[in-house]
């Protein structure tokens, strides 16, 4: 017999870990601004135990997200996509991609120099490509530093120790695309 609800709940484990993975939060910190254990959590997005309302309600709003998106309600019948904007640590974040896992795409504007909340690098698992679509940008990877600008592009591991951020008194907006498992964006055509 078909089972819709349990469709709809068998990929909310995966999506609940890429949108944590991208906020970069552990468990803990997540279990802080939820109020649910980090046991429970954790079984949540390992698929072993299944997900209420009372628990997902905490959850779509600490990741900014609608509640459909964490269960993948069945599209409506509407073709256009409602791009939700989050705003974290002064950047505004615009996801691209709308399922859990894999390479994700997203619109990033970074406020202009001054006004970011910090400028210390960060290292974490996965692997980042950008494109800069308007401003410039002022980019910190290990022990290098550069500035790009408009239809530049970078790409590189995450693990070793970055930082983002506008070069000047105007924001900066990017194309990112971040594979948190490591997976790298293959841009550019194929010959067969």
């Amino acid at each position: 017999m078909n089972n819709p609800e349990g469709d709809v709940l068998v990929g909310v484990g995966p999506r609940l870990r890429a949108l944590r993975r991208a906020r970069n939060t552990t468990l803990a910190a997540l279990a802080e601004e939820t109020g649910l254990t980090a046991s429970t959590l954790s079984r949540l997005e390992n698929g072993r135990l299944r997900p209420t309302l009372e628990q997902l309600l905490p959850l779509a709003r600490a990741h900014g997200v609608p509640l459909d998106d964490l269960v993948a309600a069945p599209p409506t019948g509407d073709p256009r996509i409602h791009l939700r904007p989050v705003r974290r640590s002064g950047l505004v974040m615009v996801p691209l991609t709308r399922r859990a896992g894999g390479v994700q795409a997203y619109k990033v504007i970074y406020p202009p120099a001054g006004r970011a909340s910090t400028t210390k690098p960060q290292t974490h698992e996965g692997y980042e490509w950008f494109y800069v679509l308007n401003g410039h940008v002022r980019f910190v990877l290990g022990e290098q530093e550069f500035r790009l600008g408009v239809g530049e592009a970078a790409e590189f591991d995450t693990r070793i120790p970055h930082w983002i951020g506008s070069a000047d008194s105007q924001p900066a907006e990017l194309l990112v695309m971040f594979g948190a498992q490591g997976e790298r964006a293959h841009l550019g055509s194929s010959s067969h």
